[in-house]
């Protein structure tokens, strides 16, 4: 196979069997490609397989996006990205593949973070930058989570917030060992991600654009 050595091999077998496939974050009318770009670097960097982006405003949809801006190309060629426009297709797809899905959300019921189990089969919601999660997505979800925090501002940044929620993901995770033995997911399945990724290393994919699937 041209260009790829027994060490690089052996480096994207090891990402790909320590891939987390009952793992995932949900990205619901991001307006800024920036922290769509920031937020995939921190999906992958904790071993994220796949991510969803949903683009339910009219005025972001297109039949593709473009998302692998310079400073995220490296983490979108080896993630996953779901485009939907709809968005009863986007959460089917969703529960098609995880137990569940929790929603960044100030509401009454919400819990810390830290009270969420991250070990278990899960997606993370969070909204755009303006509005939040919309009534609609929220309607969707099991429960809704906050990230504490003490000082006088009590809002962050949505990569920064996903970047804190993934990486809580990944204690928890470490924890359990699912990045080594003890990962959830099937030999066969992690076998398929890693000939996926030399195919993506052959044929040198960069990713920069999504089709929508909707």
């Amino acid at each position: 196979m041209s260009g790829l050595t027994d060490q690089r091999r052996e480096r994207l077998r090891s990402v790909a069997y320590r891939r987390q496939a009952d793992f995932t974050v949900i990205l619901e009318n991001v307006h800024d490609p920036h922290n769509i770009s920031a937020v995939l670097r921190s999906c992958e960097a904790v071993g994220i397989a796949e991510v969803f982006i949903l683009y339910t405003e009219e005025e972001l949809q297109e039949e593709f996006i473009e998302i692998g801006k310079k400073s995220s190309a490296g983490a979108r060629k080896w993630l996953t990205v779901n485009y939907y426009t709809q968005l009863d297709n986007c959460f089917n797809a969703v529960r098609s593949r995880y137990d569940h899905i929790y929603a960044t959300h100030m509401a009454e019921n919400a819990v810390s973070l830290h009270e969420l189990d991250l070990s278990e089969s899960v997606a993370l919601l969070f909204g755009n930058e303006h509005d939040g999660v919309s009534e609609e997505a929220l309607a969707r979800a099991d429960g809704n989570f906050l990230i504490p925090q003490m000082g006088m501002v009590q809002s962050l940044n949505i990569s920064v917030a996903c970047a804190v929620s993934v990486y809580e993901g990944l204690r928890q995770r470490l924890a359990k060992d699912f990045y080594g033995e003890n990962n959830p997911a099937e030999s066969a399945q992690q076998e398929a991600l890693f000939q996926d990724y030399v195919r993506r290393h052959e044929e040198r994919t960069s990713g920069k654009k999504v089709r929508r699937l909707d």
